[in-house]
């Protein structure tokens, strides 16, 4: 009993525990940034929307572009850009309809008499996803033949192409999604014991889901507009931020929008460096670190 209760004491999110991670988080981001600058890389939060996936589906596997919420919002996108062009705002206003509308059809195809389960969930998301992918390929049909290789690299994740201003659009609306999923996080703790269990201990379920699933998408859109489709980064980070320091979302949350970024730079200063002078897509580098954890989550769960 002692041990199990100092196991438990040791996950739970004190403000003085809080402080102290998310204080050296932030001192490497800054170490990462300084480090990274000299090549150009950009601060972009991306795994927060990963953390929030998680605890409200209670699924480690939820991540915004394995469920297809990613492709949404890289729909909304070209979308703006091909009818939009000329207003640098519809980028993330677009990116976040479309992540919204993609988790929302997620969330409904998944979810079944036992609740959405990761079997369901990872169907649903490969479905939505192959129906986002044909319409791309059918925007991208409306693009002249120079514009079709800098959107293929862009899907592929490219930090490059954000300006100043799409790039301040970006993080004021990723600090109102991280600052939202943190406002709700004792009830995501208590969502992970079951809706029905949180329910009867006072969380409103239904405005939690719909919250959390439009503070979500605000993460998803605001990444995705700016630096493109970055796979697995809201699958590697929540992980190992889980591990790392408990499963607590007042402290992981925030935890995992301070270590998303870090991630993304390095995973961004590898890409430029590794086939110097070439450059390889964001997306590449995650894929290689989030491609062989899914397998592991999948094949233990």
């Amino acid at each position: 009993m002692s041990g199990a209760h100092q196991s438990n004491s040791s996950g739970r999110a004190t403000l003085r525990r809080t402080t102290l991670v998310c204080g050296v988080l932030l001192f490497l981001l800054a170490v990462v940034l300084v480090l990274a600058s000299v090549i150009g890389s950009q601060r972009l939060p991306l795994a927060a929307s990963g953390a929030g996936y998680q605890a409200l589906l209670r699924n480690p596997l939820a991540e915004p572009y394995l469920l297809g919420v990613s492709n949404g919002a890289a729909v909304g996108t070209m979308t703006a850009l091909v009818f939009f062009g000329a207003h640098e705002w519809s980028r993330p206003v677009m990116a976040f309809a479309g992540a919204l509308a993609a988790t929302f059809v997620v969330y409904r195809l998944a979810r079944g008499r036992a609740g959405a389960t990761p079997e369901r969930l990872i169907l649903a998301g490969v479905i939505v996803t192959t129906f986002l992918s044909s319409a791309m390929v059918f925007i991208t049909t409306l693009m002249d033949a120079t514009r079709i290789r800098s959107f293929t690299f862009w899907l592929l994740g490219d930090l490059s192409g954000t300006t100043t201003s799409l790039l301040s659009v970006a993080l004021v609306a990723a600090a109102i999604g991280v600052i939202i999923l943190a406002l709700n996080a004792r009830s995501l703790n208590l969502m992970m014991l079951g809706e029905r269990d949180a329910f009867d201990l006072g969380v409103e379920v239904s405005r939690v889901r719909v919250t959390v699933f439009v503070a979500a998408s605000l993460l998803v859109g605001a990444s995705v507009a700016s630096g493109g489709s970055v796979g697995y980064v809201g699958l590697v980070v929540p992980h190992l931020v889980r591990l790392s320091f408990g499963s607590d979302n007042r402290l992981v949350i925030i935890a995992s929008a301070l270590a998303g970024a870090a991630f993304v730079i390095v995973a961004d200063t590898i890409a430029r460096s590794i086939i110097t002078p070439r450059e390889l897509p964001v997306g590449a580098i995650t894929a290689l670190v989030g491609a062989p954890l899914f397998i592991y989550l999948l094949r233990r769960g």
